[in-house]
């Protein structure tokens, strides 16, 4: 609306403004904390993320030489929210209460608050200063000092090394941190170098007298050093050179403890030295590392009480000397002190060390960086060794009564005591028995006919001697020997040294031996015999096949063709031929008539088992037998837990694969405890279907367990661990020998003379050898048949 300059606001005075097209209502008043006021204030200005804007002024839109940025902006106070500039600074007041000072200096801390120009100064807390501190100036905007006092102070007015007035006090900024330096040399603003602090006279004077005042003890060990340190202890192998009269050299064992940094150092004693009793050499204690004697009761106390108060023990006050006069400074032995070749003085004793243990090794290693930890010798004086060597002492002669052992032990000890045993070698070859068939030799007919057994005990080296009954031989059988140790015959019987007994590597096939006066010829083995003795070749050297073959290599290096027309007469080329089978007498036979009576009959049978052409087979398992015993184990255990056992076997197969390999299947079923003992385990895992892999088909396993599927088989009262699936061994190992392995095996080159042959037997054709192990019940029903014959 227009009007007429002097003319009264009346109707009719009033024109209206053609050009006008926009009419606002403008909001001239707003509610501030309860309050209606004008709103006078001017817009918020519009800033980028890097800009910095003056709240008090308003934004001028002067031409720049630089283009516009492009890019969001934001107002102040969401661009620096949380941004503080930080500067260090200090002023000087003047206190009439302070004594000997002039002034004291007080830091303090300003912040800028970039987000709305804010400042507020905060004087950081020190102990007993007697000043009030904390907050000096609460957050606000900050007149400048006259005659700008109508304008507020910005960043702009802070600097390091400047002095700036607030509120009539003098501040000198002395430094600012890392942020606030970064902030303003990318605004443009040059930041010096950090300026020192002036000092405090009261302060100062102050810490003197306190340093006065301050007591000289050793601080105590710190906690965390036990904590940190604590079983942790370093040992040192050393001697103390005694050798005057009547004295010696005395081994020492010294341990460091890193917790509270004391020693111990114990002795040890050496077998008949004469010296018994506790073994400590020092106690438990800080070692000086100075002694010049003993010293009094209460001469050496960590601290020192002075009476300040009273004349009698009534009415008296004791304070702790701070200065501690009198005290004498000792100094200890720390772990820096203890190295190899150290000479350590243990109250008037010196100690070298020479040795430390691995953890003390790898302590210094790593904290001092040394390597070199050769130990050092103990010196001895030759004069004063005794040779104490025990299996050379001389020994009265046996003198028959009891066994030899009890003769030593009483020529050892006083007291008798009974032979001690071996006992590792008896819990580890417990029921590990030799067994061998043997015959006796003797000028009567009758007992040329008798066969015994052989028994070996291998943990304690006894034997036992067993015969067996022949129908019609005039001898009932059982015990002929009882179970004990024989001596090797031939050897003085009233002698000092030790007599020598039979051994397990004494008996082999084809050895004679005389027992109780008795002359025994084995002639065979049993199957466990055999494989022991061939899985421990180092003790039985008849049955190490490396020993026997170098010694038919050596023999038949120059009788070769000898050797080969024995074995096999018909002539064609051997080479030709890869298999090549020969009868276990005529490689006896061919062997025995080369090397003689070099060669043993167990070294043959060895031989023959090594290169053996027959295949063992299978063991013979029958598949409703085992599940007839798995499914009297489930009904007897009262086992119903089949889904538990699904779930299981899902969770560990969760792609439901129809195979699963033997150990998941076997850790499975001990899991998820069902009633079965480890030998039916085996026996379950053994007759289950598997594929190419050998993996196992889960779900025939349920099924087999299944009792509701299908009624088994009853289950005969038997021993599940033996004669569910017997192990029946294979007795015709090393009748039939693989001729042509046993050449490659030689290595010795084969002659061109017509002697060489090849000749390929079957099986079935080969003539039947000699067995090679020892069966009583095929021996009673020849000598049956013999004697129906004579009769």
């Amino acid at each position: 609306m227009l009007r007429i300059p002097g003319m009264p606001l009346l109707p009719g005075t009033l024109f209206r403004d053609v050009g006008k097209h926009h009419y606002p209502k403008p909001q001239s008043l707003l509610n501030y904390q309860g309050l209606s006021m004008l709103n006078d204030r001017q817009q918020i200005a519009q800033v980028d993320s890097s800009g910095v804007v003056d709240i008090s002024c308003p934004p001028v839109g002067a031409a720049s030489v630089f283009p516009p940025r492009t890019g969001p902006r934001m107002p102040a106070w969401l661009a620096y929210d949380k941004k503080v500039l930080r500067f260090s600074a200090y002023f000087k007041q003047t206190l009439q209460e302070v004594y000997h000072a002039p002034y004291i200096v007080r830091k303090v801390k300003i912040y800028y608050f970039l987000e709305d120009g804010t400042l507020e100064i905060s004087e950081p807390k020190v102990e007993n200063s007697g000043i009030v501190q904390g907050c000096v100036v609460h957050r606000q905007r900050v007149p400048k000092a006259p005659p700008c006092d109508n304008e507020f102070m910005s960043m702009i007015d802070l600097n390091v090394d400047t002095t700036v007035q607030i509120f009539d006090r003098q501040y000198h900024i002395t430094d600012c941190d890392q942020f606030t330096r970064e902030f303003l040399n990318r605004r443009g603003v040059a930041v010096p170098d950090p300026v020192p602090e002036p000092e405090d006279p009261f302060m100062a004077a102050r810490n003197r007298v306190i340093a006065k005042t301050k007591s000289s003890r050793d601080p105590k060990h710190a906690f965390a050093q036990f904590l940190k340190y604590d079983r942790q202890i370093l040992r040192f192998q050393g001697y103390w050179d005694d050798r005057t009269e009547f004295g010696d050299v005395r081994k020492l064992e010294l341990c460091y403890y890193l917790s509270d940094d004391t020693v111990e150092i114990k002795e040890a004693h050496i077998r008949n030295s004469g010296r018994d009793g506790p073994t400590v050499f020092l106690k438990r204690g800080r070692l000086p590392r100075e002694f010049d004697g003993m010293l009094l009761p209460g001469q050496n106390t960590p601290v020192t009480l002075l009476n300040v108060l009273g004349t009698s023990m009534r009415n008296v006050r004791y304070c702790i000397d701070p200065l501690n006069v009198g005290h004498k400074e000792i100094y200890y032995y720390t772990e820096r002190d203890l190295q190899i070749g150290a000479v350590i003085n243990v109250y008037g004793r010196a100690v070298v060390i020479t040795d430390l243990d691995p953890f003390t090794q790898q302590y210094y290693r790593e904290r001092f960086g040394i390597e070199d930890f050769s130990p050092l010798p103990v010196p001895t004086r030759e004069e004063d060794c005794i040779e104490n060597n025990s299996e050379d002492q001389e020994l009265p002669p046996y003198n028959g009564w009891g066994s030899y052992e009890d003769s030593v032990g009483n020529c050892i000890s006083v007291e008798p005591k009974p032979p001690t045993k071996d006992f590792k070698k008896f819990i580890q070859l417990d029921r590990f028995v030799l067994r061998f068939g043997a015959k006796m030799l003797s000028t009567i007919k009758e007992n040329c006919d008798r066969i015994f057994v052989i028994s070996f005990y291998l943990s304690d080296d006894t034997m036992q001697i067993l015969e067996i009954a022949v129908r019609n031989s005039g001898f009932l059988g059982g015990e002929f020997m009882k179970r004990t140790r024989l001596e090797i015959p031939g050897q003085e019987r009233f002698s000092c040294k030790q007599p020598q007994y039979y051994m397990p590597w004494n008996f082999f096939i084809g050895a004679t031996m005389s027992l109780k006066d008795f002359i025994f010829h084995i002639v065979s083995a049993d199957e466990y015999t055999l494989l022991y003795m061939e899985h421990h070749p180092d003790q039985f050297p008849h049955a190490n096949i490396e020993n026997i073959m170098n010694k038919v290599r050596r023999a038949l290096e120059t009788r070769m063709d000898d050797f080969l027309g024995s074995c096999v007469p018909s002539c064609s080329d051997l080479e030709s031929k890869q298999n090549v089978f020969v009868s276990y007498e005529s490689f006896k036979g061919a062997l025995i008539g080369i090397m003689g009576d070099t060669i043993s009959d167990h070294e043959i049978i060895s031989l023959c088992r090594h290169f053996s052409a027959e295949q063992v087979p299978p063991e013979a398992c029958k598949r409703e037998n085992v599940r007839a015993a798995a499914h009297l184990e489930l009904k007897r255990a009262l086992w119903n837990a089949r889904e538990d056992l699904m779930e299981h076997f899902h969770h560990i197969n969760p792609t439901n694969k129809p195979f699963l390999p033997e150990s998941k299947v076997r850790s499975t079923i001990r899991g998820c405890r069902l009633p079965f003992s480890l030998e039916l385990i085996d026996n379950i895992l053994s007759i289950l279907n598997r594929n190419e892999c050998g993996d196992i088909e889960i779900c025939d396993l349920m099924n087999f367990i299944d009792v509701s599927c299908g009624k088994g088989c009853d289950m005969p009262p038997v021993n599940l661990a033996f004669e569910l699936c017997p192990k029946i061994p294979f007795l015709n190992k090393g009748r039939i020998v693989d001729f042509a392995c046993f050449l490659r095996k030689l290595g010795l080159p084969i002659g061109s003379s017509d002697m060489v042959a090849s000749k390929a037997k079957k099986v079935g054709d080969v003539e039947a050898g000699a067995p090679a192990t020892f069966n009583p019940e095929e021996h009673h029903a020849q000598h049956d048949d013999q004697s129906d014959a004579d009769q």
